[in-house]
């Protein structure tokens, strides 16, 4: 009994020191009405409406940055490899050999390399997209959540493959979806490890060349083709990869030796860049995530 009289006059007591505050609560209250009460309900209005917008504007930002994509495409001319190199950075094997894919190949894998051993690997998305022409238009259907195309070309059929492929790298770099989010494009010149391939120097060239010419053959319909709403390079002047909007990047792999690039993972640059990291793709500051190489 003496507790629980001894609890009572705490209560008591604590109440008695709450009294003041909450008279000055209720006075606040009272004031904040009178105020809002002598201010034109237009005013009130549009004051509100500022309030949930500028709300509902920092809720969207918060968002969109969770929501950055850890997704890398590999593209290119049907036989270039690709999916020989899906697999291999997939699980390091060749899935016997020669494929050919009807379908995407879809895989979340986590990747290792010299380049990134010193920070924790994150998953990234590998997106194998077929390379026959009937199939490209599964390519616009994965664009708006890439972080990262690599353009996979076959360096020892390169020449009887050169004007095909560059029409296809031309159409990507000038998608409005590419060029907008300055997506990082990675040409890689597959299968060198063959003696007659041609080295990522000429491929690189050659392509420039082609990509040269077809500025000038559609840039008269230009203006009726909606699916193309930018064009490439400086006028009069020879075409470079340098030249693009978005990072272009030349480097030599082979699927079937193993010999590799090393595409680090899209949402471990948006984890880096969350944390403070500097935005860089090859030393390049951009908006969009980094992909890294080495030979292996």
């Amino acid at each position: 009994m003496e507790g629980l009289e001894q609890w009572k006059d705490q209560l008591e007591q604590l109440k008695s020191q709450l009294e003041p505050w909450k008279n000055q609560l209720e006075k606040c209250l009272h004031e904040a009405i009178e105020y809002l009460n002598q201010i034109p309900p237009v005013q009130l209005y549009a004051a509100i409406a500022v309030l949930l917008i500028s709300t509902l504007l920092l809720l969207s930002i918060r968002l969109f940055k969770r929501a950055k994509s850890n997704t890398i495409i590999l593209t290119g001319l049907s036989g270039s490899g690709k999916t020989v190199l899906f697999y291999q950075l997939r699980d390091g094997s060749v899935h016997q050999g020669t494929i050919t894919s009807m379908e995407p190949n879809e895989s979340t894998i986590v990747l290792n390399s010299d380049s990134n051993k010193k920070r924790k690997s994150k998953p990234v998305h590998i997106v194998d997209i077929p390379g026959h022409s009937r199939l490209r238009p599964k390519l616009d259907e994965f664009l708006p959540r890439a972080a990262g195309i690599v353009f996979v070309v076959d360096s020892l059929e390169f020449l009887p493959n050169c004007r095909l492929a560059s029409e296809y790298l031309y159409d990507i770099l000038t998608k409005a979806s590419v060029v907008k989010k300055k997506i990082p494009v990675l040409i890689c010149c597959n299968k060198n490890d063959k003696v007659t391939a041609h080295t990522k120097e000429f491929i690189r060239k050659q392509m420039e060349k082609e990509i040269d010419k077809l500025r000038a053959s559609r840039s008269a319909i230009s203006a009726a083709d909606i699916s193309n709403d930018f064009t490439l390079g400086v006028p009069e002047e020879p075409f470079t990869f340098s030249q693009c909007r978005n990072k272009v990047t030349v480097a030599e792999s082979s699927g079937l030796t193993g010999e590799l690039f090393c595409i680090q993972s899209q949402a471990q640059m948006h984890a880096h860049e969350s944390d403070g990291g500097e935005k860089n793709l090859l030393g390049s500051s951009t908006e969009a995530p980094a992909i890294l190489l080495s030979s292996t």
